[in-house]
């Protein structure tokens, strides 16, 4: 078993994936500008804790897995 940490993955950008939303529908539906969305998807800025909230109620999911830090990858290699 291999064991690597990879690049913290965007959760937003995971969740709306999952759900085929795009920054424009999400956006949309957050009453905030595609160009917002996109600054959050891309880690160049943070929603504050009460766009996480809406977020999480558009995307009908927990606030926790739009935050979550445990993504470290698991490689199942068989020894040779």
């Amino acid at each position: 078993m291999y064991i690597m940490d990879s690049k913290p993955m965007n959760r937003i950008k995971v969740m709306m994936a999952e759900r085929m939303v795009t920054n424009k529908e999400l956006g949309k539906l957050l009453g905030k500008d595609p160009a917002t969305v996109s600054k959050w998807v891309t880690n160049t800025s943070q929603p504050t804790l009460e766009n996480l909230i809406e977020i999480a109620k558009v995307l009908k999911c927990d606030i926790g897995d739009l935050v979550r830090k445990d993504d470290t990858i698991v490689i199942d290699v068989p020894e040779e």
